[in-house]
């Protein structure tokens, strides 16, 4: 009853998680606020012909051209037959394709990166010897490996899938070895001082502390994945979202082109709110020490 009578006296700050929720609703609605000034904007540029549509076509050919993706429709190309989507596939498989593909690298690299960084920190032998490894893995362009990666493992999924490893792989392992590395010895002479064995130091001190570092790796790691999955998709992409992008780039089909980075990033950016909700939920005590 106090803190509701607080809460509503005049000049009085709302209660944190109501602080938070207004800041939330701020921020959607300025999203929402800059989507309509560009969509705006696209709109006047294409309508007064400002642009050549084969450079930037409307809004309306872009959603066309996203429509027709996801339908089965009638070309008349002298045999007047029925297409699926494009490439004959929709569009929501060409995704669909795509994120199986992140989810077996990007899930390898989450299993194995994690394990790697922490042995790197407990073990300064170890850390010598693999943090050069993984610094040069992480300086490499995607497109400057996947060539080998093609003679390796030919042009299917699987040369797919290591690279998309090999894009998620370094991010997380460097990530849980800063974690591991930045654990404040205040935490760890307080545990030894209780009586804690070393084992008990690295699970209930050494653990804890680094996975927030293990969460951010993750979110960086699944975004690069993200924009190497072109990158990934140049040889017998399809289907596969980035596939039919390098493609329709290819045919000079722009709408279509654009509808799939549209679709690449509001993926992106759904798949980095689940990832950052999951890693809320999995670290509450993050920023509270």
């Amino acid at each position: 009853m106090v803190e509701a009578a607080v809460a509503r006296a005049p000049g009085a700050r709302p209660p944190g998680g109501a602080r938070r929720r207004v800041r939330r609703g701020r921020s959607a609605l300025a999203g929402v606020v800059a989507l309509g000034i560009v969509l705006l904007g696209w709109t006047v540029v294409t309508a007064a012909g400002l642009v050549d549509p084969l450079y930037l076509p409307s809004p309306k050919a872009v959603w066309d051209a996203f429509v027709r993706a996801n339908t089965t429709h009638r070309i008349a190309d002298g045999v007047d037959r029925w297409v699926v989507g494009e490439q004959n596939y929709y569009l929501w498989e060409h995704l669909l394709a795509s994120i199986q593909r992140i989810a077996v690298g990007v899930g390898a690299a989450i299993v194995i990166g994690p394990l790697v960084g922490f042995v790197m920190g407990m073990v300064a032998p170890v850390r010598w010897v693999t943090e050069p490894i993984l610094n040069f893995l992480r300086a490499l362009p995607p497109l400057g490996y996947i060539g080998l990666l093609i003679v390796w493992f030919g042009i299917g999924d699987t040369s797919k899938i290591w690279l998309l490893f090999l894009a998620a792989f370094p991010p997380i392992a460097i990530a849980t070895l800063d974690g591991v590395l930045g654990v404040k010895q205040d935490y760890l002479n307080a545990a030894r001082s209780l009586g804690a064995k070393r084992a008990q130091v690295v699970a209930l001190v050494v653990l804890p502390a680094t996975l927030p570092n293990v969460i951010s790796g993750i979110r960086i790691a699944t975004a690069f994945a993200w924009t190497t999955v072109v990158a990934a998709e140049l040889n017998n992409g399809i289907p596969g979202i980035g596939g039919l992008a390098y493609i329709a780039g290819t045919q000079l089909n722009t709408p279509l082109t654009i509808a799939c980075i549209i679709v690449i990033g509001v993926a992106a950016l759904l798949l980095d709110a689940v990832i950052s909700f999951i890693g809320t939920k999995a670290v509450p005590w993050k920023g509270k020490a």
